[in-house]
């Protein structure tokens, strides 16, 4: 057995896609992204239908990853995700199939996420990353994610654009000309829709072992 930060992710709504397989596609080449820039002990795959899972060395990495891969497939597709951290289990030589409390406390925790989703009001803001784990660490990461969700959630395109620039280090300047816009407009922005704290926020949790 190994210590893994695991995650489980599944599409929303995968069903009513007008174009399964377009969608298919635009979520492997953001797993593809996601495994070159986050560094996975078991890169994140494709496992039954529109679910994927991965596992991380550190919990900070697999925070990181749900927030590079929610980000990079919204807005055309919405998901959602259960992460946590125990104990994993090969059973294959490959290690391509696994079990053990690392697993079981994800998918605890992606149920809990969908469960929440239908007592949440039409026009309310949905919570789409749980984090279980038995620990005080366990508590303090759920109450974060929710916390990071609930203002992604909140987010138009644009802004939502601007905090994937962010996170991958591009300046307000730079944010500026692609978006053919003022500095001072995304200034405000970033203040306005506080993708500064979601940034920083980030990069606390990404140092967590």
């Amino acid at each position: 057995m190994t210590l893994v930060a695991t995650l489980i992710g599944d599409v929303v709504g995968s069903r009513s896609a007008s174009d399964r397989a377009l969608l298919h596609a635009r979520l492997e080449d953001v797993l593809a992204h996601v495994n070159t820039a986050t560094d996975p002990v078991h890169p994140v795959r494709i496992t039954v239908g529109d679910e994927f899972q991965g596992a991380w060395e550190r919990r900070g990495q697999a925070t990181h990853a749900a927030l590079l891969l929610r980000t990079g497939l919204l807005p055309e597709v919405e998901t959602r995700y259960g992460l946590s951290y125990g104990e994993v289990t090969s059973l294959s030589e490959d290690g391509s199939v696994q079990d053990g409390p690392g697993w079981w406390q994800a998918r605890e925790a992606i149920t809990l996420a969908k469960g929440a989703e239908g007592s949440t009001r039409a026009d309310g803001r949905v919570v789409r990353t749980r984090w279980h784990e038995d620990s005080p660490t366990g508590l303090a990461l759920d109450v974060a994610l929710q916390h990071r969700d609930l203002l992604i959630d909140d987010l138009d395109d644009r802004s939502r654009r601007l905090l994937r620039g962010l996170i991958a280090g591009a300046t307000q300047k730079d944010l500026a000309q692609t978006e053919d816009i003022s500095p001072t407009a995304i200034s405000r922005r970033v203040h306005r829709d506080a993708l500064d704290h979601l940034v920083t926020l980030d990069a606390q949790l990404e140092a967590l072992p």
